[in-house]
């Protein structure tokens, strides 16, 4: 009998304890057809993740081959204005230290003096070239691409400095001569008196 008293006990409290609404329910359904549709769209979105996760890859994959081209875009930039200052050097050499050379105003011992600067900024701007022909064409090197330009740009901007010395010299030399060939003419002048 007390068996059945507990069970009987354990009823009511159940019948008490749960609301009314919850007795009647059952067995919960599903609807197979709105999990196969959940199954999917969870596939699809799978399969935009990862060709969203491709074309990021892709995308970074450009970005790099876009900076290696401006590198070497830039590299090109630095060798051209390299080679126009070197250009613009011998020009200067050929035919300014000719000219000033060959002036009846210019003392024997200052030739070789005028020779020797001209010649050591000729040097410098050969061991440059070198340099950088180094740079350009050995793997012996390891360099980025960016450091390669940054060396390149350095160099360019010391071409520039050798142009500019070698402009102020020439134009320091003609002052000289044209100084020099004044005082001649002052002091070699006729006077009429």
């Amino acid at each position: 009998m007390r068996h059945k008293i507990k069970i009987l006990v354990l009823a009511i409290t159940l019948v008490i304890l749960l609301p009314s609404r919850a007795t009647a329910q059952g067995m919960p359904v599903y609807d197979n057809t709105n999990f196969i549709s959940f199954m999917k769209s969870l596939v699809e979105s799978a399969k935009q993740t990862s060709n969203l996760m491709q074309t990021v890859k892709f995308l970074k994959q450009q970005k790099e081959n876009i900076d290696k081209v401006n590198n070497v875009i830039k590299q090109l930039k630095a060798v051209k204005e390299l080679a126009e200052n070197n250009q613009r050097l011998y020009q200067v050499v050929q035919g300014d230290l000719r000219e000033i050379l060959n002036s009846p105003f210019i003392k024997p011992d200052e030739v070789t003096r005028i020779s020797d600067s001209f010649d050591a900024i000729l040097e410098n701007s050969i061991a440059g070239m070198e340099y950088i022909d180094q740079i350009l064409s050995s793997d012996n090197m390891k360099m980025t691409d960016a450091e390669r330009a940054a060396v390149l740009k350095e160099k360019e901007l010391e071409s520039k400095e050798m142009v500019a010395e070698i402009e102020a010299k020439t134009r320091r030399y003609r002052e000289i001569i044209a100084f020099r060939e004044m005082q001649h003419k002052i002091n070699n002048r006729e006077t009429n008196y």
